[in-house]
């Protein structure tokens, strides 16, 4: 068997009883550590304490383990039960979806244990999850890739008067440019994308396209932590955003449409002063 196991979004203690009676049984755990992040990291001492309370030894998994070399994975779920950690929800990256047509494909029977996401966690912003339109990811800009792909989804949900959820760039083991070109991998250092970066890079594509899909004036949520006990969430327009601090990562961005009276209530619970 192979279980895939949502943590949720704060700590090692936001395991479902369910999904920690499985990792507990299986003699194999790896956690995927590339596409989301426990607010309490994965340094050595973070990864102890995960394995203190779940009582097994955890194998970190990174991009490159998962993406091209899970045979050895799903091989050892033949014959023995192995869990497969995910931070959030076993399904909030098409990934852990490809892992489970693969473990399917040779005979391997999969359980999925769900937790929290950010899809469903950002709802403690008050602003009403049906009223959301497609969801987007903005990646980090380069000196010589800025896509904009994503401006064209924005705008058809503010057409529509929709909230847009804005996943922000996270990259974690990604191999420089330069080492690829060398054929030997060398790494950058792990990097997270802020809100104030993702607005950022906003405001250039707006101005880009001359459209009318956002601006400054534009109402916006950023999002911090989701889920952990020291979240952020401070509500006001990008220009103000700008100057926020938001502290250390994870960071989110709402972009926000239309709102009903009760949505507009919450927002001033959040709105910057």
């Amino acid at each position: 068997m192979l279980y895939i196991v949502g943590l949720g979004l704060g700590d090692e203690r936001d395991i479902t009883v369910r999904g920690l009676d499985a990792v507990r049984r299986c003699s194999k755990v790896y956690m995927e550590a590339y596409t989301s992040l426990l607010s309490l990291g994965l340094d050595p001492a973070s990864l102890a304490n995960l394995e203190k309370l779940y009582g097994k030894e955890i194998t970190v998994a990174d991009r490159e383990m998962v993406e091209e070399r899970s045979d050895q994975m799903l091989s050892e779920a033949t014959d023995a039960d192995v869990a497969f950690l995910v931070v959030g929800d076993p399904f909030g990256a098409t990934t852990h979806t490809d892992l489970v047509v693969r473990a399917k494909s040779i005979g391997v029977e999969v359980k999925v244990i769900h937790n929290a996401s950010v899809m469903n966690a950002v709802g403690v912003c008050g602003l009403q999850l049906y009223r959301y339109g497609e969801t987007i990811s903005i990646p980090f800009f380069t000196e010589t890739w800025r896509p904009d792909s994503f401006y064209e989804k924005i705008q058809n949900s503010r057409r529509l008067g929709l909230h847009t959820l804005c996943l922000l760039d996270i990259r974690v083991k990604e191999p420089t440019l330069e080492s690829l070109c060398r054929g030997k991998k060398v790494y950058e250092p792990p990097r997270f994308m802020t809100v104030n970066t993702a607005i950022s890079q906003l405001l250039e594509v707006e101005e880009l396209h001359g459209g009318s899909a956002y601006g400054p004036d534009s109402l916006c949520m950023g999002v911090a932590r989701l889920g952990s006990d020291d979240q952020k969430i401070v509500a006001g327009p990008m220009k103000k955003l700008l100057d926020v601090d938001f502290g250390p990562p994870l960071h989110c961005l709402i972009i926000v449409g239309e709102t009903h009276p009760v949505e507009q209530e919450m927002l001033e619970f959040y709105m910057i002063k």
